[in-house]
């Protein structure tokens, strides 16, 4: 799909943005592997998370009805490039999810290989979750995924005790499940999804196990096991947890404030204002935020309560007189790491080079980013360019031209936000990419005023 998309339109009013992906795949885990009934509501219909969803109907009985129910709700109608998409509000998909469950004995084998889509995320925690399951498993998924690393995530569940295979560091990956023990590592490369796995197994394991994180990472799993009642203890880049036996979840999913992002950079890039409502305020989430305040925008957060441990609120986008450019080195980098297309294209229209240091891990990513970046900010009539593992974006503006989002979500609502401050129109080839996180993505920058077609 492509869309055309032409600038001079103020972008402002208020929206809301699907339920957040990264919590969404670990509390539909958890909810599956607990004793009990949980309710789970706005969930996103993204696909990653269907992926999530659609694995665990295989291998939890009970929760096979709901979840499959809940999957077909979500996929809408029509197909295109082999993604489910539809211009109709998915205001109804977030509705009620009840999952029955029995626990993480009551897992069974599924049938042939658990296709994981284009989610990382989906394969990398549900390899922690099979890590005890005294079975065979094999997960495996498209063309982008199984190109991404894995035994970032293998090696420590084969210390654990789980027989964990992968081909060559990628998937497919096959898993026999077994008698699990507690350890103590260091995690090398900054990974959530990594962190995540091992303290998925380690709830099943004997003793406690310890993780110690190379660089900050998003804490949702800590979060939400902490809500549960789990034994953890969480300080200062350290995780300690014991074996626990959880119960049931009940809670609405906060809006993702990495989806969040690309409205407030479109805000900013037009002299708008925007409220985002009901996103999540988790703060290592949020990091993106100060990096925007020192490029120029400014904004408000209202908090409104905590939801399993998460916080939620209100995200107020001030109106923008003008970007300056900045510096994330490479310290700060895992804490923006999803958010480097979308500052990127900020920094495309920022007077002034900015910098994105020790930027390495984005050529592991759903695609090249790394590259792709530079190469869509160029096609678009702008400077970019990588430097070794370095990408420095030249703040000269953008004349508008034809990009193409290399079948990455992030890449393609980047290149769309930055085209709304071009000089002239531009293409995005590939937009539809962008319902594996932000379904209606498009059309909600319509309702905001974006002249988008296609």
């Amino acid at each position: 799909m492509r869309a055309r998309v032409v600038p001079g339109r103020v972008i402002g009013g208020r929206a809301r943005v699907p339920g957040d992906k990264s919590i969404a795949h670990r509390w539909l885990i958890l909810a599956a592997a607990a004793r009990g009934v949980s309710r789970l509501s706005h969930l996103p219909p993204a696909l990653d998370v269907r992926s999530t969803a659609q694995c665990l109907a295989r291998l939890c009985p009970r929760a096979r009805p709901s979840l499959e129910g809940w999957i077909a709700k979500a996929g809408g109608s029509g197909e295109r490039h082999g993604f489910t998409w539809d211009a109709t509000p998915k205001e109804d998909l977030v509705s009620e999810l009840v999952v029955e469950g029995e626990g993480r004995t009551a897992l069974v084998p599924a049938s042939g290989s658990l296709d994981c889509g284009n989610s990382g995320t989906t394969m990398r925690l549900l390899a922690g979750l099979l890590a005890s399951a005294p079975f065979t498993s094999r997960l495996t998924g498209d063309g982008s995924l199984v190109r991404r690393p894995m035994d970032r995530v293998a090696e420590p569940l084969r210390l654990m005790g789980a027989d964990v295979r992968t081909t060559d560091d990628h998937a497919p990956i096959v898993i026999r499940g077994g008698r699990l023990r507690g350890i103590r590592f260091r995690i090398p490369v900054p990974s959530a999804q990594v962190k995540g796995a091992i303290l998925l197994a380690a709830l099943a394991a004997e003793g406690e196990t310890t993780l110690t994180e190379a660089a900050p990472t998003r804490d949702h799993t800590e979060r939400v096991l902490a809500a549960l009642g789990a034994p953890l203890d969480a300080r200062e880049g350290v995780v300690t947890i014991g074996p626990f036996a959880h119960g049931p979840l009940e809670g609405a999913v906060p809006g993702d404030v990495s989806s969040a992002a690309f409205l407030v950079a479109a805000a900013a890039l037009t002299g708008g204002a925007v409220t985002i409502e009901g996103v999540g305020l988790n703060p290592t989430r949020t990091h993106f935020l100060d990096v925007m305040e020192r490029m120029g925008i400014r904004t408000r957060a209202r908090s409104m309560g905590e939801v399993m441990g998460e916080p939620v609120g209100d995200l107020d986008v001030l109106p923008c007189d003008g970007l300056l450019g900045t510096t994330v080195g490479e310290r700060e980098l895992p804490l923006v790491i999803d958010e480097v297309p979308v500052l990127a294209a900020l920094a495309c229209h920022a007077r002034g080079d900015t910098s994105f240091q020790g930027a390495g891990e984005l050529r592991l990513k759903e695609s090249d980013r790394l590259g792709g970046i530079a190469e869509g900010i160029r096609a678009l009539g702008g400077d970019a360019g990588v430097d070794g593992d370095d990408l420095v974006v030249g703040g000269s503006g953008l004349r508008g031209g034809i990009a193409h989002a290399r079948g990455d979500h992030r890449m393609a609502m980047a290149l769309t936000v930055a085209a709304l401050a071009a000089t002239g129109p531009s293409e995005v080839e590939g937009t539809e990419w962008a319902e594996i996180s932000f379904p209606g993505f498009l059309d909600t920058l319509r309702s905001l005023g974006a002249e988008i077609e296609g």
